[in-house]
């Protein structure tokens, strides 16, 4: 299935019913007054968070979304049926905007969580509510209201533990069918990926975490260049980033080290927050290279980057460090989770219309 993480689509919910103008007619009650009921609510639009779902093609091919009109009240005083609600079902991790004004909606973070983002219409009043002593036949009603109606800005933030951060063909594809059973696309030629891939690694029974390949960066990536600009974001969501290093580039006029800065100058301009996230540097394919010169390239990297951070080498080929390169990553999760659940709780206002 094609990857789509944005999308713009417009809602309507329904209209109000239009209150009903009506008399009592029955045989020898010639005056029996008032009896028009009132009409139904407008159906309201909800977006809903499903798991099943992992893109935002379908809103590719529909736009717009309509929900039903609240039906006109009627005699006897009897209510006319409120619309249908209109659930549109989105994938977990999808980021709500007003298209217009940018403001943020929702942000759906759980499977079955409910977002309202057009109100069905308040339902007109028939003329049995306007009767009284002084006016025992009134002929005023009341017509239902419009829906509310916007225009919505989708974004699809891959949810994931870990994110893999590197140029094109460092190996982050390799390293994620290394240590999951994902099967992202692995060639040697640049952009072989081109839309974020998730694995799931497991440690051992109750123990794994999800990690996810986001497409190679270049630079000037936060500008626009490449593919980056588009998929930035989704590192946004991660708790840890794996900055991949090719240690053994094919062209030897290449320095790992600069390319590693290059990265980090992207983060930053993206996202300041981002770039002080957690990161740890892996030195990949160090099948290619003699120890000493394994040694001799970590050295010179470690000291143009001024790295004080973890460092890991691996070998995505051949499966070298990978095993305990996700015993620590896991570590380092448990420990974010434990001192999550012992800092004090955060309340945040939520808005009246998540449910």
């Amino acid at each position: 299935m094609k990857f789509v993480d944005e999308a713009v689509i417009d809602v309507v919910a329904g209209k109000g019913g239009d209150g009903c103008l009506s008399f009592r007619r029955e045989k020898f009650i010639p005056f029996g007054g008032p009896d028009g009921g009132n009409g139904g609510i407008g159906g309201s639009i909800f977006l809903e968070a499903d798991q099943s779902l992992n893109t935002l093609i379908d809103f590719r091919y529909k736009r717009l979304f309509r929900a039903k009109n609240g039906q006109y009240g009627m005699g006897a005083q009897r209510t006319g049926k409120s619309g249908d609600d209109l659930h549109i079902r989105v994938p977990v991790g999808t980021l709500v905007f007003e298209a217009d004004t940018g403001e943020r909606l929702a942000d759906l973070t759980q499977h079955n969580q409910q977002v309202m983002v057009a109100r069905g219409g308040h339902y007109g009043l028939g003329n049995m509510n306007f009767k009284s002593s002084t006016n025992r036949a009134p002929r005023k009603v009341t017509l239902g209201k419009i829906g509310e109606s916007r225009k919505l800005r989708l974004e699809l933030q891959v949810l994931a533990d870990v994110g893999l951060l590197g140029m094109p063909n460092a190996g982050k594809s390799s390293l994620l069918r290394a240590v999951s059973a994902a099967q992202p696309k692995v060639a040697d030629y640049p952009f072989t990926t081109l839309h974020p891939n998730l694995g799931l690694i497991r440690i051992e029974d109750h123990r794994s975490f999800v990690m996810a390949d986001i497409p190679g960066l270049i630079e000037g990536a936060a500008e626009g260049a490449g593919l980056g600009i588009r998929f930035l974001k989704h590192l946004s969501r991660t708790r840890l980033l794996l900055h991949i290093i090719d240690i053994a580039p094919l062209d030897q006029t290449v320095d790992p080290a600069e390319e590693a800065i290059k990265i980090v100058q992207e983060l930053e301009k993206y996202n300041e927050k981002l770039a002080l996230r957690d990161r740890w540097l892996v030195l990949n394919k160090i099948d290619l290279l003699l120890p000493e010169e394994r040694e001799e390239k970590r050295q010179h990297i470690l000291e143009k980057l001024n790295w004080e951070g973890k460092v890991f080498e691996i070998s995505a080929i051949s499966g070298e460090g990978c095993v305990l390169l996700c015993q620590n990553v896991m570590q380092h999760l448990e420990m974010q989770r434990e001192l999550a659940l012992n800092a004090p709780p955060v309340i945040e206002e939520t808005p009246a219309f998540i449910w």
